[in-house]
């Protein structure tokens, strides 16, 4: 069962500390795109703010100023806009550019910095013009950012006096090529100055982000701000394992990313507007934040877009910063292995929970694995032992329910029907969409033989993208199909007891 916390609901203590990126309740809220004013142009009054205003409480720590979105414009140098705050249309630019002088902002980029808070400068966007050619051009973009927003000099710098705290990636299209020399680059930079500079990247929550996933695997992030909205794994689908997917980035944050020490945030939607899908209840959203921050050590906090949709949804930002303190911001204690052990050979109705690695998103017979393809789904990391198996998986085809529990599912079990030899079909059903069918099963559909990978409901062999059933070929009805006897449930009497693998953390997984 999936269990939540209620919300809390008290008043953030006033704290003005530097910020720590390995805490567990950061909260990040992009600004710069008057994303409720592009949504209710006729409500001026809740139209973004000028950034100060939004830094007046702790309830965000991190402002990724959102967006540099032109990488090489007029004059060959970037442009930035900030919608109603600054633009290069309602703006001055510099000589030669399409860069506008926003250095009015100065001032309010030190004083949200002087209250503990890190802003940096996003990169990227929906409609952004980005990505480099070659990894010289990389190179000499990082320095160019280095030189006009951070700790560089240039007679060109859009914020005046500031200098911000770092970068973020947000590219929403194209490769990720050469992204990881730019990186390197300006980790060089950073390297042995004053104060710490920061890299962060937000991609979508789909595992491997298709124009991140590059440079993610091969450059040193301190966070990722994943993107679980607008989305099949975004949060409106957190109670379904096929689909929900904090488990396969923490499992990259821990095993795969170049920096074992990234935070991974829940990124979400601030209003219902603020996406076309994702966006849940601060009810909600408190009780998944607050889980996520007990499952996984990799858990840095929550990550809303944006900061004028927050304000404009009842301060929708500052429930969820309290939920998260009140969870504790430091420490992590890997939960109990509460599911039974995981078993090879067994066959696991889609619903079944065990330790290793998973709760099988559909029926699955496959060692638990953080694979995004694969049958498991991680629904949180765990310490010590399993508890032992006190019953042996049924090695009968069972169909599960639709509810998600931490037993096999109770239905009847349907029979498996032996594989045909000689490409026959004598004896099998014709595939029907009102059948549920689970992994092993064979139909016959457009005079082909057909078997289920998993449990499956009205997917269509041969169509979609899902992959559901494989094709064996033409067949025919001349050769009688072998008789398969029912299958059931029963409990075995002598508890199976199996090991995690050595320096490997069991992982508990779910539907």
């Amino acid at each position: 069962m999936l269990f939540f916390t209620a919300a809390f609901t008290s008043l953030l203590a006033l704290r003005t500390a530097a910020f720590d990126n390995s805490r567990f309740d950061n909260k990040t809220r992009y600004w710069g795109q008057n994303s409720y004013g592009a949504a209710n142009p006729g409500n001026s009054a809740n139209f973004q703010q000028r950034i100060s205003f939004y830094c007046n409480d702790n309830a965000i720590d991190v402002f990724p100023i959102a967006f540099l979105n032109v990488f090489f414009g007029t004059g060959g140098a970037p442009s930035i806009n900030l919608a109603n705050i600054c633009n290069p249309t309602d703006n001055a630019t510099f000589p030669g550019t399409a860069l506008p002088n926003c250095s009015s902002l100065a001032s309010d980029i030190a004083l949200c910095q002087a209250k503990g808070k890190i802003l940096t400068l996003s990169l990227g966007g929906a409609t952004g013009a980005v990505g480099f050619q070659s990894d010289t051009q990389a190179t000499t973009f990082a320095q160019t950012i280095w030189d006009m927003f951070l700790g560089g000099s240039s007679s060109t710098r859009p914020f005046g006096s500031a200098v911000l705290d770092g970068v973020d990636l947000d590219i929403e299209g194209g490769s990720s090529d050469h992204y990881n020399v730019f990186v390197n680059k300006i980790r060089s930079l950073a390297s042995g100055a004053p104060k710490k500079y920061y890299v962060t990247a937000a991609p979508q929550c789909v595992f491997p982000d298709a124009a991140l996933g590059g440079v993610l695997n091969t450059a040193s992030f301190d966070a990722v701000y994943g993107k679980f909205y607008n989305n099949p794994c975004g949060l409106q689908a957190f109670t379904q394992a096929q689909n929900w997917n904090f488990g396969l980035w923490d499992n990259w944050a821990r095993t795969i990313s170049p920096n074992k020490n990234v935070k991974i945030y829940i990124g979400a939607p601030a209003s219902s507007t603020a996406a076309g899908s994702g966006y849940v209840p601060i009810g909600t959203l408190n009780s998944i934040a607050v889980q996520m921050r007990k499952s996984f050590p990799s858990f840095g906090g929550i990550m809303m877009w944006d900061a004028s949709q927050a304000y404009a949804n009842s301060r929708y930002d500052l429930a969820v910063k309290n939920a998260l303190t009140a969870a504790g911001g430091t420490g992590f204690t890997f939960p109990a292995c509460s599911a039974p052990a995981f078993v090879a050979g067994g066959n696991y109705p889609g619903g079944s929970q065990v330790s290793f690695g998973g709760q099988a998103k559909w029926f699955a017979s496959s060692q638990p694995a953080s694979n995004p393809s694969g049958e498991w789904s991680a629904i949180s990391a765990c310490g010590g032992p399993a508890i032992p198996t006190t019953t042996a998986p049924p090695s009968t085809t069972v169909k599960p329910t639709t509810t998600t529990t931490t037993t096999i599912a109770t239905t009847s079990p349907t029979v498996t029907p032996t594989p045909i030899p000689g490409g026959s079909c004598a004896g099998l059903a014709a595939w029907s969409s009102a059948v549920a069918y689970n992994g092993g099963t064979q139909v016959v559909f457009s005079s082909h033989l057909w078997t289920a990978k998993w449990w499956t409901q009205a997917d269509t062999p041969g169509a979609g993208v899902a992959g559901v059933w494989t094709d064996n070929g033409p067949c025919s009805s001349k050769i009688q199909a072998a008789q398969s006897n029912s299958g059931h449930l029963r409990e075995a009497s002598t508890p199976i007891v199996t090991k995690s693998p050595s320096n490997f953390m069991s992982r508990f997984f779910r539907f």
